[in-house]
């Protein structure tokens, strides 16, 4: 019995796969709203890699190597593993494997589209990447993919999560990231929401606000985010493409699975690229997002 399957690290996938290729229609254009120029500002925020692969239709978009090299440094592919124990215990027929994104040396799957981001955002001469963080996964994660290639980072973390997460922000601090608890007095909204409630406890919608209103003040300056956008999808999809050739080594062809959905990055990467063969009429797989209540 094989309790462990890995992939040598020049198996680390080439190229992105978008599902919006794959859609049985398109999805509709960003709109602003009335009175509103949101999509300019965009085009200010964020970089023009991200905003080229946010709108893409390519079904394929090609990994530079510098990037599949970065991958490998951080220990791509990751091991997918039976749990023989769980199986076990449930006294259960089914066989049951997990893929172990949490080797990362930040924790989690958030460093597959950090690296890209930060990246693409160095090679356009970017100075310095504006964040927001909640449980800390992916500002911790962004500030390393920015140590890496050598570009300042700033990260706005949920105050109440920045006061119960120390070990979190320390982290990020060792990886040189800038952390502040949000609300901060560095930015309008900030202050704005302090002065009306000293003790706000901080959302990541205040803390998103104060990474975006950097970003569209300071031309150097660029946002990124970790999770919801197509082009984070994405970048996330190197695990369902990886996880794809385990299970043909395991000679396993999934009846039902399962991943955790917040913001979808988690999703999209372990799911979509096996959606694909749903799609394409090549499997009767289910899909399970399991959500946080």
């Amino acid at each position: 019995m094989n309790y462990k399957i890995t992939l040598d690290s020049d198996e680390v996938p080439k190229q992105w796969y978008n599902i919006l290729a794959d859609l049985p229609t398109p999805l509709p254009e960003p709109k602003n709203s009335e009175g509103k120029n949101q999509i300019a500002d965009l085009q200010k925020a964020f970089t023009k890699a991200g905003l080229e692969q946010e709108f893409a239709t390519d079904r394929y978009i090609k990994i530079p190597q510098e990037v599949r090299e970065l991958y490998m440094q951080m220990g791509r592919p990751s091991p997918l593993y039976r749990a023989t124990r769980l199986e076990k215990f449930l006294n259960t027929p089914a066989k049951i494997y997990y893929k172990r994104e949490d080797t990362s040396p930040t924790g989690s799957h958030k460093l597959n589209s950090a690296i890209p981001q930060a990246y693409f955002a160095k090679k356009e001469g970017v100075e310095r990447l504006t964040t927001e963080t909640g449980a800390g996964q992916w500002g911790t994660a962004l500030s390393l993919a920015c140590n890496m290639l050598d570009i300042e980072c700033t990260v706005y973390m949920v105050k109440v999560s920045f006061n119960q997460k120390p070990d979190r922000k320390n982290i990020m601090n060792i990886y040189n990231g800038n952390v502040f608890a949000s609300p901060s007095q560095n930015t309008e909204i900030g202050r704005q929401i302090l002065k009306e409630n000293p003790d706000h406890p901080g959302s990541l919608g205040v803390a998103i606000s104060e990474a975006m209103e950097e970003a569209l003040e300071n031309d150097d300056v660029k946002y990124t985010l970790g999770s919801v956008l197509n082009h984070v999808m994405l970048h996330q999809t190197i695990i369902g493409q990886e996880l794809k050739k385990q299970l043909e080594i395991a000679d396993e062809t999934p009846d039902v699975m399962i991943a955790c959905a917040g913001g979808g990055s988690n999703f999209a990467g372990s799911l979509f690229p096996l959606i694909k063969d749903k799609i394409d009429g090549k499997s009767d797989t289910q899909f399970i997002a399991v959500e946080p209540s």
